[in-house]
């Protein structure tokens, strides 16, 4: 069993819907991977493409297993939108998203800055996770998840924004910023409230964006409106969190949604 897992502040997820995030602690990984005690500890990395032994990747995705019903649908992430159902998917198909209508089949994503964001259908039918970094965020990867969802039958969708950069430490450039508010006019979101997401680092041409706030924006045009999360900031927590941004050789951290 993994200790130092984050259970999501869902009140409203139905009763039948299990969710949970890794944090960086609780596994066996080493330094640079380890806990961020500053004293060696074992790290709970479950990415395998990111330079761990591969013999501490597969012990922590087994702790891992140990608290989930099943083994989850790992998915090769590469910041897109594709979007698989994750019941019939095989091996780690090339996707930045999956869903699934059946009990006890486990959707993931790995994240270490970029959004996590866990979906399920109000009453319980159908769950969701999408890897949501600005990249993917931009072009799509959370319509294309509601649009599945919907196509195989979810109703109100219920959302939970994990741990991702915060708004204080996700500075990007003008180019990031002008892609999310031409994407907001192709999609009929006022424009406003994209430029609201960024806000200039004096002295520079660069900005301090609000992913969170940007997600939150687009899931609203989708029709999802019952949003939590969105309070956890990967990089200003080095004891429980990875973060690419900070560290960049860095481990990676998974958050998971099953229907029970």
């Amino acid at each position: 069993m993994v200790k130092h897992l984050l259970i999501p502040d869902w009140p409203d997820l139905p009763g039948n819907i299990g969710a949970l995030s890794t944090t960086r602690q609780g596994g066996v990984s080493m330094m640079p991977y380890d806990d961020g005690s500053g004293i060696g500890r074992g790290g709970m990395n479950l990415g395998v493409h990111v330079g761990d032994r591969s013999e501490a990747v597969q012990h922590n995705r087994a702790l891992l297993r140990s608290s989930l019903p099943a083994e989850p649908t790992w998915l090769s992430q590469v910041h897109g939108t594709r979007v698989v159902d994750a019941a019939v998917a095989s091996g780690a198909p090339e996707a930045d998203a999956s869903f699934t209508t059946v009990r006890e089949v486990v959707c993931a994503v790995q994240s270490a800055d970029c959004l996590p964001v866990l979906l399920c259908d109000s009453s319980g039918k159908m769950v969701g996770a999408a890897h949501a970094g600005w990249r993917g965020l931009v072009a799509g990867v959370l319509d294309n998840t509601v649009a599945n969802m919907r196509d195989a039958g979810a109703g109100e969708m219920l959302a939970w924004l994990g741990p991702a950069i915060g708004p204080m430490h996700f500075e990007v450039g003008e180019d990031v910023r002008q892609a999310f508010v031409e994407r907001f006019v192709d999609q009929g979101i006022d424009p406003d409230q994209a430029r609201a997401a960024f806000r200039p680092v004096p002295g520079t041409t660069k900005y301090l964006a609000d992913i969170y706030l940007l997600a939150r924006s687009v899931l609203h045009r989708l029709g999802v409106t019952r949003i939590s999360g969105g309070d956890l900031s990967t990089v200003s927590d080095a004891h429980r969190f990875y973060s690419y941004r900070r560290d960049r050789v860095t481990g990676r951290m998974a958050s998971l949604i099953w229907i029970k």
